[in-house]
Parts: structure tokens; C-alpha cells; sequence
């Protein structure tokens, strides 16, 4: 059972990818649209908080990605035909040097 979750919700198009992809089992109805829910564990979640700002996470721990990072994980599954993505996914969805001045940090030029 995963901590968290990420809601992909599905318009017509991504619902035929994700069926077309054998995940039409995985597919839920929440708050009365199609979705699919990725889960992730309490690391992962940090990590996401850290590289998505004002990312949050409603009272099931589950959120919803900002467009680029829902277009990445959504590519992921479908290349992946699952939905235990996670550990593969986050290096793809989390830039730890997002928004950080490199200037200085180990270079040894002056």
C-alpha cells in the first residue's frame, strides 16, 4: 500500500491510451472523472513537494501533477504498461538543482 498518490485524470484521448495500454482495470472514477493513481511512498512525495512548488495534497494523500510533470508521468505509464512507476519516474519528474544558482559550487576557476 503506497503513502501517497498522484491523480492522472483521464480526458477521452488518454483514457483510449491507457485501456489500449491493458490499465482499463486500474482506471477509478474520483471526485466523478476517470483517473488513474500512481502511488509513491512518503520519500517520493517530499521529493515531489521539493520540486513542484505550491504542489499539495488533499485529505486521501493524493495529488495532481502540474501539466509538464502529469504529460512526463502519463508518457511513463503508458511506455511502462503499469502503474508502479515510481522509482523510475521520479528521476525523471525531480530536478533537485530546480531553481538553485550553481554559480561557485565546485568550480575552480576565479
Amino acid at each position: 500500500m503506497a503513502d501517497f498518490y498522484i491523480n492522472v485524470f483521464l480526458d477521452d484521448e488518454k483514457l483510449k491510451k491507457i485501456e489500449a495500454a491493458g490499465l482499463a482495470d486500474q482506471v477509478q472514477e474520483i471526485d466523478g472523472k476517470k483517473a488513474v493513481r500512481v502511488g509513491m511512498t512518503n520519500k517520493d512525495q517530499k521529493k515531489l513537494v521539493k520540486g513542484f512548488e505550491g504542489l499539495t495534497f488533499d485529505a486521501n494523500n493524493a495529488c495532481v501533477l502540474p501539466e509538464e510533470g502529469n504529460n512526463i508521468l502519463m508518457n511513463i505509464i503508458l511506455d511502462m504498461k503499469s502503474l508502479d512507476v515510481m522509482k523510475f519516474a521520479i528521476i525523471k519528474l525531480y530536478n533537485p538543482l530546480a531553481g538553485r544558482d550553481i554559480s561557485g559550487r565546485g568550480r575552480s576557476g576565479r
